[in-house]
């Protein structure tokens, strides 16, 4: 005996099965149908309407300051010769990351603030996670970089020159780029073969991961799974290769007999420590630390912290820390007064 598919919306009623079927079959083309959503709404801080006008305000000097001051770092490093070292090679890396990360969220939260449109597109939502995510992988590469950078000069000061000469600085900083966008080109890849039913309301004030994935209504498991494993081989290694660097310039520092010399040793990676420490520690909290309900906002915060603060305490710590720099400055500052005048 044949059988006939029922195609009409009321679910056939000579069987059980028949019915059951109806209802799988209506309930994916209702999903699929759905699946045509374009934009999300970020809600940011949305509890918040009042003091909407004090965060533009907030943000958008935090966002003149970060940029203003990483690309004096840039500047500083191309003109003056006393900083063409390995270190400020890095450093000038670092600077142009965090004008990048930082410029890839602020602009766009700053426009929200200003016009009270909270909407982003599925593709200008995408693209921003993918600039992102892009940018911290390779900031978690970089630092590690640097810290390795510091470990020979403090550890292997004898062979320093030799070793971290220009071909490698070069190639260590290439590795840090690529593997960052190699990383998270990756990732992007499985989150573009989500679909999207509704709701369209991320719970966050740029479009992050774990948000947006959480909205989907198709098997987020390969993405979760691609993103666990690139995001332990991205961070993990680097992590600990940034741990293992200062652990033996801890024991080296130490080691020195003279009290000027632990002094001047420990100045030089002082800097480096502490953003390395501010950038991990919240990183880790945000996505190790599971979130629940009453660490959302949490999780949000600390956000803000690593994505916006970050890049503004980096010039901030390396220029008001550091003697080299600030003679730099004075220096280019002279050539230009006289220039002028």
């Amino acid at each position: 005996m044949e059988l006939e598919w029922n195609t009409s919306k009321t679910p056939p009623t000579n069987g059980l099965l028949f019915e059951n079927d109806f209802k799988i079959h209506w309930q994916t083309e209702t999903a699929t149908n759905q699946s045509s959503i374009t934009t999300f709404i970020l809600l940011g801080f949305g509890s918040l309407h009042e003091l909407q006008i004090l965060f533009f305000l907030l943000f958008l000097a935090i966002y003149i300051l970060s940029v203003t001051g990483n690309l004096l770092i840039v500047f500083l490093v191309v003109v003056d010769q006393h900083l063409h070292t390995p270190m400020y090679f890095f450093l000038m890396n670092l600077s142009c990351l965090e004008t990048c990360y930082t410029t890839t969220i602020l602009p766009r939260l700053l426009t929200s603030f200003l016009t009270g449109d909270r909407s982003i597109s599925m593709k200008g939502c995408i693209t921003q996670y993918y600039f992102f995510g892009f940018l911290a992988a390779t900031e978690c590469y970089l630092l590690t970089m640097m810290s390795y950078d510091r470990y020979l000069a403090i550890c292997k000061p004898l062979h320093y020159t030799t070793l971290m000469n220009s071909r490698l600085c070069i190639q260590l900083a290439l590795t840090s780029w690529v593997s960052g966008l190699l990383t998270n080109t990756i990732i992007t890849s499985f989150v573009l073969e989500l679909r999207f039913c509704g709701p369209n309301e991320i719970d966050h004030y740029f479009c992050d991961l774990y948000p947006v994935t959480n909205l989907s209504c198709s098997n987020t498991q390969n993405v979760r799974f691609a993103t666990f494993v690139l995001a332990f081989l991205g961070t993990g290694p680097p992590f600990v290769l940034t741990l293992a660097s200062y652990v033996c310039i801890i024991v080296t520092i130490l080691q020195i007999k003279s009290r000027t010399a632990q002094q001047k040793a420990f100045s030089t990676c002082s800097s480096h420590l502490i953003v390395v420490t501010l950038f991990y520690v919240s990183l880790i909290i945000v996505y190790v630390v599971p979130e629940t309900d009453a660490l959302k906002e949490l999780h949000k915060t600390l956000s803000v912290f690593y994505t916006v603060l970050t890049p503004l305490l980096n010039p901030l710590i390396y220029s008001l820390r550091n003697k080299e720099v600030k003679e730099a400055l004075f220096r280019s500052t002279r050539k230009l007064s006289n220039k002028v005048s």
